[in-house]
Parts: C-alpha cells; structure tokens; sequence
C-alpha cells in the first residue's frame, strides 16, 4: 500500500454506510454526582448526514463544547450522559468505555480542538505528534511514518512539510499550528471531523484560508463536520445545516438558509442582531450624530518608525506610519496578526520607545524614550486585549481600580482612602457593575465582567482617550454586543475618543468613523469606513473585506428593538 493510500484507507468498516454519520436523541448531560449535579445539555436531538456541515451555534456556556464531547467519548471524568442516546455511522456509542472508543478515535471521529498551543506536546516535534497519530489510526509502520507525516502536512496546505515535520510547536504561526491539528484529525480518514471553534484565535484571512481548506478535505475526503462557534455569520457562510442551543436546549433547529432567512425562535434573532457581519448599520444613526461634532484632532501620528534591536537590516516594526485621530471619534486600526497595530498601540501609551517620527497625545509631544511613568496617563489609557492577562490575579477587583490612582498621584489621584472609594464605586457604576464584585478575584468573574473592570480600570484617572487593542476578541457574539453598547454610551456621556484596534473588519465596519489599514508595520490604506469598505481599490484592503464572514447576507432581521445602551446598564448584566 502506497504513502497515500496509508493516508486516506479507513480501517474501520463495520459501520452502516447508509446511515448518518452523526445521529443524537434525546441527549442530556450533566457534570458531576448528587445534589452537587449540574445538568447542562437537556434532550437534544441531532441528525448530521455524511458529507455535511451542521454548526452548533450559541453563547458561551450554552453547551456546544459539552455536546461535541459526549459525541466523541471526550467527557471528562465528572461528565456523564444521563439521558438519550449517540450513534456514530449507525453504531450505538451512548455506553461506551474508553477502551470501547480506541477502536473509533481517528477513525470513525476526528477532533479538533479550539487552542492548538495548548492541544501539542511542547517537548515533541510536529512530525513525532503526527507519527504517533498515523501508527495509532492506520496502522503504518514506524519506518513509514515520516513520508506520510510529510503527505499529511502537504494535504493541509503547510508549505515546506519536510522542515516542518523537524519543527516545535513554538516556532509555528496560529494557522500554521491549526493546519497541524487538523492534519492529526485526519490522519485515519475519520468519517465524522468535530471542529470546535477552530478559528477563533485566528485573524480574518487565516480564519478564512483555515475554512476553505475543512471545505477542500470535506469534498475529497467525505466528511462529515460537526463545526461549533458561536458566530452564527460564520455558521451560515459554511454549514448546510444550524443547530441554535441556548442553555443546553436547542432552540431552534433546520437548514442554514432557511433559519439566516427568517430565524424564528427569540434567542436567535437576538444572536442576528449582536453579529456585527449581519448587522453592519447597527450603529449608523448614532455614528452620524456624533460625527458632527469631531472636529479637533486628539492623535497624531507622523512617520512613526519602530525598530526592535540596532539591526538597520532588520525591517521596522512599525515603518513611517502616520494617522491623525478626530476628536470624539472611533478612529480603527486594522490589519492581521504582525502587521504593527499592537506596537502602534503601546507608543501611544507610553510603554514603548520609537525610533522615529512623532506621536502627539492630546497636544502632547511624547519623548522617543517613555520614562518610568507614562506623562500622557491623564489623556490617554490602553485597554487589553485579554483582561485576565492585564488584571493581576491576587488583586481584588477593588484593589485593581484604584491602582492607578495610586501610581499616578500628580494625574488626578485621590489623596485619601475615602477619596479613593468614591471615584472606585463611581466608574464601576459608570461601566454597569454592581458593588458587590468589588471584593472578588479576576478569575471569579465572568469574562465580560473582567473587560468591563479593566475598561473602569481605564477610567479611573478620567482620560480622553482610549486604545482599545482587540478588546472584544475573546467574548462570544452577545457578550461583544453589551461591550460595544457600552463603550458608545461612555463615548456620548463623557465625549470619549477612541483608537479601535482589530482584525474584526465586520465589526470594524460597524462601529468605526474612519480606518487605517497596516500590513507588514506600513499603512497601506486609510480613509472613512464608507470608502474603505465600498470604494477602496487596495488589494490588501480588499482580502481582508473579502474574508469577512456573512458579508453576502447582512440584513437587520426583524427582531424588535435593540436594546439601548442605558437598558443593558441599567439591567447590570452579567456578561
């Protein structure tokens, strides 16, 4: 048998051929014993034909990632199916034992989890993780095992197979280590693939190639996905069935195009109007209203130049860029992973030095060199990315507020505790959170709740502007929505200005007045969000438009009203 039959034979064939590749009934599943049991999938029923894509679609903890688990005999050890039944290409699984499952894992299904730093050894090459794989499913033999390591990676699109096979996980990009897992997923022609959130991590045009290489290996090889994200744009672009769950109920269920045509249970069309691709002119009104009213200039960048090391052969990081932000404005910064938007962002809060060119900060000329204090604090703070990473995990969530006031005294600190408490209970009422946190930890807060403390940490000291890098990058669609309805309240009460930092062009589109578009450390095109969106003729600009999700089937559905940004503070939401 050659290199490539080892590849794409399936050594399973007790299968049904005509039945489903994935049928559940009734399912639930529940985490934990006794009075401590929390059920959190309740009766589910699915149906995935082969050959298809049905997309499980919803907030976090909605239970998607439960679901695919007990489908694929991956529950942890507190996790048990307590209702309904699973079969896997007609074979009853609902009882199976680990052991039982050895005979379908990477045969029968495949999985791909969401994080792939966190799903390969460190301490193993991509070859050794991909020999292992290939001598578990189909049997090849250890002599053989390199040159199908090798045709695996070149079927998934990773250029150069025979370096990578000897590379660590460390030294590969996102997508390249996501490419790996699935060549891992694949390697014993499984008839069912599982992909659980696979992109999320990733920017627009590497989610897309990402994407598009699931739908090559689905064509070529018979696949059937069950893909799982909770971004229902992204769902209808690729799947040819939805299934909507909403606290471990599925709520509504059908083919993709029907349920993007007329979503007919509540929680759906909420998910519609929270997508930013389906919804682009969600915001328009109160974009207009506030667009009349920017005319001074809060940031100018000019020919900004950063260069890490005294290399002059080493390209910048940041190449002669320049930008002028409004007033009063949401100014986006966009462009995809390494293009210079992060580095762009820590000048401007005086964590970084730059080698050329000038950055000014509400009238302020910053020094090329930041000093151990950053002067411009009073004007400007920058917002995380991850605010579990930014908060520190021992501080109470009072303790993380107030910090600020307490290193930048001369900026408006408080001089006394009570001071202090005051302006604390202020900002967290102003960023709709209840008192009642303030004593908690980080980690005992929801992930919507921790981007809140670290905007009202941002607050604190009472800025003009913030930067905010990819601040809703890791929430789910709902979650997002309450953020940004947040962050315009805050812009029309206190006349905030924003320097908005994304790969998210869909959301980009529908909450930005004017964009810059960075590749490679370079801007390379910049202009209202109108223009970059309808009339831009770069094609850089143009690739990163062309990936976004769902951009063929935006529509506002008819939901009712969307809930005003007062209503979502006033309802102290949990997100």
């Amino acid at each position: 048998m050659s290199t490539a039959d080892q590849i794409t034979a399936n050594p399973v064939a007790t299968r049904t051929a005509t039945a489903p590749a994935l049928e559940v009934r009734g399912l639930s599943v529940a985490y934990g014993n006794g009075p401590l049991a929390a059920d959190v999938v309740h009766g589910a029923d699915l149906r995935l034909e082969r050959g298809q894509t049905l997309s499980l679609v919803g907030q976090s903890g909605s239970g998607k990632s439960t679901l695919a688990l007990a489908a694929s005999g991956l529950l942890p050890a507190n996790g048990r199916i307590t209702a309904g039944s699973v079969r896997v290409g007609g074979e009853d699984v609902t009882a199976f034992r680990r052991r039982d499952w050895r005979r379908l894992r990477g045969t029968g299904v495949g999985y791909i989890p969401q994080d792939p730093l966190s799903s390969l050894d460190p301490l193993q090459t991509i070859g050794a993780q991909l020999g292992q794989a290939l001598r578990l499913h189909t049997g090849t033999a250890a002599g053989g095992t390199t040159a199908a390591a090798i045709a695996l990676l070149g079927k998934v699109g990773i250029r150069e197979p025979e370096q990578r096979i000897r590379s660590y996980p460390h030294e590969l990009s996102g997508g390249q280590l996501q490419r790996v897992l699935i060549a891992i997923a694949i390697a014993g022609r499984p008839q069912l693939l599982i992909a659980d959130e696979p992109t999320s991590a990733l920017d627009v045009t590497v989610q897309k190639r990402i994407l598009d290489l699931l739908g090559e290996l689905q064509a070529g090889l018979g696949l059937a996905i069950l893909f799982i994200t909770h971004d229902l744009a992204l769902a209808g672009d690729r799947s040819d069935a939805l299934a909507v769950l909403n606290h471990g109920r599925i709520v509504e269920s059908g083919p993709a195009e029907q349920i993007l045509a007329a979503p007919s249970d509540s929680y759906t069309q909420a998910l519609f109007a929270d997508a930013p691709a389906l919804s682009p002119q969600k915001y328009r009104t109160r974009l207009a209203a506030a667009a009349a009213r920017q005319r001074d200039t809060a940031v100018v960048v000019s020919g900004l130049v950063k260069r890490y090391g005294h290399d002059d052969g080493v390209p910048a990081a940041v190449d002669g860029v320049s930008f002028t932000v409004r007033t009063g404005s949401t100014h986006a910064l966009v462009g995809e992973s390494g293009s210079g938007k992060t580095t762009v962002a820590r000048v401007l809060a005086g964590l970084e030095s730059f080698s050329g060119g000038s950055v000014s900060v509400g009238g302020r000329q910053l020094e090329p060199e930041p000093g151990p204090v950053n002067p411009a604090a009073r004007q400007l703070q920058l917002v995380y990315q991850n605010p579990l990473a930014a908060l520190d995990p021992k501080f109470s969530i009072r303790q993380s507020i107030e910090e600020p006031l307490r290193l930048h005294r001369g900026a408006g600190g408080a001089v006394t505790g009570a001071a202090r408490a005051g302006r604390v209970a202020q900002v967290l009422d102003r960023v709709g959170l209840p008192l009642s946190l303030l004593e908690r930890r980080p980690r005992e807060i929801s992930g919507g709740q921790r981007q809140r403390v670290a905007i009202a940490r941002a607050l604190i000291l009472t800025p003009d502007i913030l930067v905010l890098d990819e601040p809703t990058s890791a929430l789910d669609v709902t979650v997002q929505a309450r953020i940004i309805d947040l962050l315009f309240h805050l812009r029309e009460e206190a006349g905030l200005t924003y320097l908005f930092i994304s790969h998210d062009l869909s959301l980009v589109r529908q909450i930005a007045d004017e964009v810059s578009v960075l590749r490679r450390g370079q801007l390379v095109d910049a202009g209202t969000v109108d223009h970059i969106f309808a009339n831009s003729t770069n094609s850089y600009t143009r690739r990163l438009i062309n990936s976004i999700p769902g951009r063929d089937t935006a529509r506002v559905p008819s939901a009712g009203p969307i809930p005003s940004a007062d209503s979502t503070l006033a309802e102290r939401t949990s997100a």
